[in-house]
């Protein structure tokens, strides 16, 4: 495959970038120094599909699918053209739309928890909005969290005083600029450990407002591992919130709690609900929701009927298309390839994981080594043209062929790796710096 892949002009823009936006992005995980810098592409300059086509003209099969917000496909036609008719009927205006009706109706139809609806425009404000419907209805501050619930200053909170947030986001993160009055407001608790939540909730007493939590990514959660959040939450008398920004419309179209059979109280969607059209939805009870009506949660922008619409059109596309079968059966197809190419040439890595949303692991005999060895993994399917790293999103447009060529870049991706391990020589073989800390997930 050729290797000889210039990016002159996405480098020339991000040395641009650099002088006027602080981290040169406004989303962390797209920031061109989590990628392999210097061989990455940095900007696109159009997408279909599964396939992104930088500035500089070369064509990528991309497996992050907008770092998850992509279901479909990019520029998926369907959802489009249904964009393009709502621009030219009005987007915003001083009445409301009736599109969020629809979209409203149809969340509550296939999602378990759902008999109310609000919007907003993302998922980090979503989980924020949630949090506060529950210290509304509770009366009550303190939050009990697993996973990555996005920036606000309820979640960074946790770290005032300490580093707790060590294994859910970056090692060493500082709440730089969250307010130190909210130091022991939140708190984490670890994925599958029902003593240690319940140790957390006895010793807040009737303080803890709710338990926010990621229900599951790729793992399948421990055996009656839900069930046992569910029971503690009605034990204690708190709210259990289910963040499925991540999780949601790909496993199931009604969530994890739908493939779980664990029905949370409130819940929060975003990412994939509209397939790259910014929309975040917080759904649940009617004795939960009903109270906002006398909230102050209010933004101009949150009418818009954009996002409604491309969702309404998705989350249609969905059903019609087959799509949750789909990613289980490209899913699986994918991560039988990538072990048959680790297994090919004896390299110890590991395609894991719901076929849904799988992932890729490295076994190094140095701890140091991984980041290196995730680097080059990133370096070399760049350089063969997919853009892949160790976690992904699967969209509806990837496929077989898709799979196939992925397979081939990857099988030369690690005959790259295995060779420079043997030979004690990774840091001759990247050509680009080692990747900032990565998120490490409390919930794979």
């Amino acid at each position: 495959m050729d290797k000889r892949r210039r990016i002159d002009r996405s480098l020339a823009l991000y040395a641009r970038a650099k002088e006027h936006i602080p981290g040169a992005a406004q989303l962390i995980s797209r920031r061109p120094t989590r990628a392999a810098l210097g061989v990455s592409p940095i900007y696109a300059q159009r997408s279909k599909g599964c396939r992104i086509w930088d500035v500089d003209g070369n064509e990528y099969i991309d497996w992050h699918s907008g770092v998850g917000p992509i279901v479909l496909g990019y520029c998926d036609d369907e959802v489009d053209a249904a964009v393009c008719e709502q621009i030219r009927r009005g987007t915003v205006t001083s009445i409301l739309d009736e599109t969020q009706v629809l979209l409203a109706e149809e969340l509550v139809r296939l999602i378990p928890s759902a008999e109310m609806v609000r919007f907003c425009k993302g998922g980090g404000e979503a989980c924020a909005i949630a949090v506060r419907i529950a210290r509304g209805f509770t009366g009550r501050d303190r939050v009990l969290f697993c996973g990555y619930h996005g920036w606000h200053d309820w979640y960074l909170a946790a770290n005032l005083g300490g580093e707790h947030l060590a294994n859910h986001l970056f090692n060493g993160i500082e709440a730089i600029g969250v307010p130190a009055a909210l130091e022991g407001t939140a708190a984490p608790f670890p994925y599958g450990d029902l003593d240690a939540l319940e140790r957390l909730l006895a010793r807040g007493g009737d303080e803890v407002a709710c338990i926010i939590m990621e229900p599951m990514r790729s793992e399948e959660p421990p055996a009656g591992y839900l069930e046992g959040v569910r029971a503690l939450a009605d034990r204690y008398g708190v709210v259990l919130i289910f963040d499925e920004v991540s999780s949601g419309f790909r496993i199931a179209l009604g969530g994890v709690q739908e493939y779980a059979g664990v029905t949370p109280d409130l819940s929060v969607f975003a990412k994939a609900i509209s397939n790259g059209y910014p929309l975040g939805a917080i759904v649940g009870k009617k004795a939960y929701m009903a109270g906002v009506e006398q909230m102050f949660i209010s933004s101009a922008y949150w009418d818009d009927a954009i996002g409604a619409r491309a969702a309404l059109v998705t989350l249609r596309a969905l059903q019609e298309r087959g799509c949750i079968p789909h990613f289980h059966r490209v899913g699986t197809l994918f991560r039988e390839r990538i072990n048959e190419e680790a297994e090919r040439v004896g390299l110890r890595a590991a395609c894991a994981g719901s076929a849904a949303h799988p992932n890729i692991r490295f076994e190094v005999e140095r701890p140091e080594d991984l980041k290196k060895v995730q680097t080059l993994f990133v370096q070399e399917n760049a350089r063969r043209g997919v853009l892949l790293s160790t976690g992904l999103f699967l969209n509806g447009s990837h496929d077989e062929e898709a799979v196939d060529i992925t397979g081939r870049a990857v099988g030369e991706t690690f005959s790259v790796i295995a060779q420079a391990l043997a030979a004690g020589c990774l840091d001759e073989a990247l050509v680009s710096p080692v990747q900032d800390e990565s998120f490490r997930r409390q919930v794979l």
